[in-house]
C-alpha cells in the first residue's frame, strides 16, 4: 500500500468526519430510550445533546488553528483518538453523568472538519482539491442523515449502547490507518495559539449556545437566559477587541472580513437555522399520532425511513456538486442549495397531510443540503490563505452550528408555545415553524447572491502578506 495515496487519505478523512457527523444526530432519536435506561429526567437527558454541541463549538476553531500551527496530521490523529475514547466511555457509561462527560469528549471531534479540509488543500493536487472538498462535504452532510435513519433500527435490534460501540470499531481502525498512511503537511502557520483569544471564544460561545439550547426549560424571560445572553454579548465584544490587537490571533478578523468569507458565513448561519430545525422537528412531526389532527404515528424507525430520501439526495447532490463546481461555480451552488431548502420548507408549510409529501420535502431539502455544504467549504477554502484554512473552516462550521441552535430554539417556541389538552402541539405551531424556516432559507439564498463572482481557483500556495490576504478571483 503506498505511503502517500490521496485516495486512502480521503477515505480516512471521510470516515472520521462522517462518524462525527453521524454522532451529531444519532443520539437525538434515542434520547427517550437513554432517559428510561439511565433512570433520569428529560431535562437531564437533553444534556447528552447540549454537552456535545457546546464541546464541538469550543474545540472546532481552536483545534483547527492548532492544526495550522503544529501539523494537521498530528492533530487529526489526536482528535480521532479523543473521539474513540469518548465513544468507548459512552458505550460503557454506568450513569447519565458519565455519559454526558463522554459526549463532551466526543465533541472534540468537531475539529475533524477543518483539519480534513486543510489536509486536502495541502496534500491534494490542484485539480483534485475542489472535487475532494465537495465529496467530503457530501459525506459530512450524509453522516447527519445516516444518524437520523439508523438510530431506530440500531436501538430496536440491539441496544442504545450500540450507537457508540459501532463507532468505536470504525474509529479504532481509522486511527491506525491515519497514523500510518496520512502524510504530514510541511505547511505551518507562523506564531502560536492565542490562549486568551481561545478562552474568550470558548466563553462567549458557551454563554450564547447554552441559553439557546435550554431556554425551553429555563424560560426565555428567566434571569439565567437573559443573564447569559448579556454575558455572551460582553464577552463577544471583548474577544473582538482582543483578536484585533493580537499579533497572533486565534481567528484573523481581517480574513473573516473578506467579502467571500463573511457572505458565505452569513449564508451558513441562516441555512444552518433551517437545516438543524428540520432535522430536529420533522421526525417528531411524523411520529405524532393522527389523533392530534396531523402526523402519522410513525415509530422512530419508520420516521427515519420517511427521511431516507433526504439522506440519498444530500449525498448524491454533494457528489454531483463537486463535478459541477468548475462549470457553474460555488456561489451558484450555494444559492441553489439554499433556494431548494426554501422550496422544501414552503411545500411543507402548505402540504403535509400525506407520507409521500414528507418524502418529497425530505428529498428536496436533501438536494439543498448537499449543494450548500459542498459550496460553503469550497468558498471558504478558496478564499483564505493556506495557513488560515483550519481556523476559517472551523469558524464556518461553528457559525452554521450557531444558526442551527437559533433555528431550533425559535422552532421550539413556535411548536411548543401552545399545547393541546393532550399535551401535543397544535398543527398551527408546526405550520408557523415551517414558514419561518422558509424565510431563513430564502434569506440564506439572498446572502449567497452577495458572494463575489469568482473564476475557478485552486488556491494552494501560501499567502506571505497578510494585508494582501484577498484571494485570486475564484468561482
Amino acid at each position: 500500500m503506498p505511503r502517500k495515496s490521496t485516495r486512502l487519505t480521503f477515505a480516512v478523512l471521510a470516515t472520521g468526519a462522517g462518524v462525527f457527523s453521524m454522532l451529531q444526530s444519532l443520539v437525538a432519536p434515542a434520547l427517550p430510550t437513554v432517559q428510561h435506561a439511565m433512570h433520569t429526567s428529560q431535562s437531564t437527558a437533553t444534556w447528552v445533546m447540549t454537552a456535545y454541541l457546546l464541546s464541538a463549538s469550543v474545540f472546532t476553531p481552536i483545534l483547527g488553528r492548532v492544526g495550522d500551527l503544529t501539523g494537521k496530521k498530528r492533530s487529526l490523529v489526536a482528535v480521532l483518538v479523543a473521539v474513540l475514547a469518548g465513544c468507548l466511555l459512552a458505550a460503557l457509561a454506568p450513569n447519565i453523568g458519565v455519559l454526558i462527560i463522554a459526549r463532551v469528549v466526543q465533541g472534540i471531534g468537531g475539529a475533524l472538519f477543518p483539519l480534513s479540509f486543510g489536509i486536502i488543500r495541502d496534500e491534494f493536487g490542484p485539480a483534485e482539491v475542489s472535487g475532494s472538498i465537495s465529496n467530503l462535504s457530501a459525506v459530512i452532510a450524509a453522516g447527519g442523515g445516516v444518524g437520523i435513519v439508523a438510530a431506530g433500527p440500531i436501538v430496536s435490534a440491539l441496544d442504545y449502547r450500540w450507537l457508540f460501540w459501532i463507532p468505536v470499531a470504525v474509529v479504532a481502525v481509522t486511527v491506525l490507518i491515519a497514523a500510518r498512511y496520512v502524510p504530514e503537511s510541511p505547511k505551518r502557520a507562523q506564531g502560536g495559539v492565542s490562549w486568551l483569544g481561545a478562552g474568550l471564544l470558548s466563553a462567549w460561545l458557551v454563554a450564547l449556545l447554552l441559553p439557546l439550547s435550554q431556554a425551553g426549560q429555563w424560560g426565555w424571560g428567566s434571569a439565567r437566559v437573559l443573564g447569559l445572553f448579556g454575558t455572551a454579548a460582553v464577552l463577544f465584544t471583548v474577544w473582538l477587541l482582543t483578536e484585533a490587537r493580537s499579533a497572533t490571533p486565534l481567528i484573523d478578523l481581517r480574513v473573516m472580513r473578506l467579502p467571500a468569507v463573511w457572505t458565505t458565513n452569513a449564508a451558513a448561519l441562516l441555512f444552518g437555522a433551517g437545516m438543524y430545525a428540520i432535522w430536529s422537528f420533522l421526525p417528531g412531526f411524523v411520529q405524532t399520532p393522527g389523533t392530534a389532527g396531523y402526523g402519522f404515528g410513525a415509530t422512530v424507525t419508520e420516521s427515519g425511513l420517511l427521511l431516507l430520501p433526504m439522506l440519498i439526495a444530500m449525498f448524491l447532490s454533494g457528489i454531483v456538486g463537486g463535478r459541477l463546481e468548475p462549470r457553474v461555480g460555488a456561489k451558484a451552488q450555494l444559492a441553489t442549495g439554499a433556494a431548494l431548502g426554501a422550496l422544501a420548507c414552503g411545500v411543507l408549510t402548505l402540504w403535509h397531510d400525506e407520507r409521500w409529501q414528507i418524502g418529497v420535502v425530505a428529498g428536496l431539502f436533501g438536494l439543498g443540503i448537499g449543494l450548500a455544504f459542498a459550496s460553503m467549504a469550497n468558498l471558504i477554502v478558496g478564499s483564505v490563505p493556506p495557513e488560515q484554512t483550519g481556523a476559517a473552516t472551523g469558524m464556518n462550521a461553528n457559525i452554521r452550528t450557531i444558526g442551527g441552535s437559533i433555528g431550533a430554539a425559535l422552532t421550539s417556541v413556535l411548536v411548543t408555545g401552545r399545547l393541546q389538552p393532550s399535551g401535543l402541539p397544535y398543527a398551527s405551531g408546526y405550520t408557523h415553524a415551517w414558514a419561518l424556516l422558509t424565510l431563513f432559507c430564502l434569506t440564506a439564498a439572498g446572502a449567497a447572491l452577495l458572494v463575489p463572482v469568482r473564476r475557478a481557483s485552486r488556491v494552494t500556495g501560501p499567502v506571505t502578506d497578510r494585508s494582501a490576504a484577498a484571494p485570486v478571483r475564484v468561482r
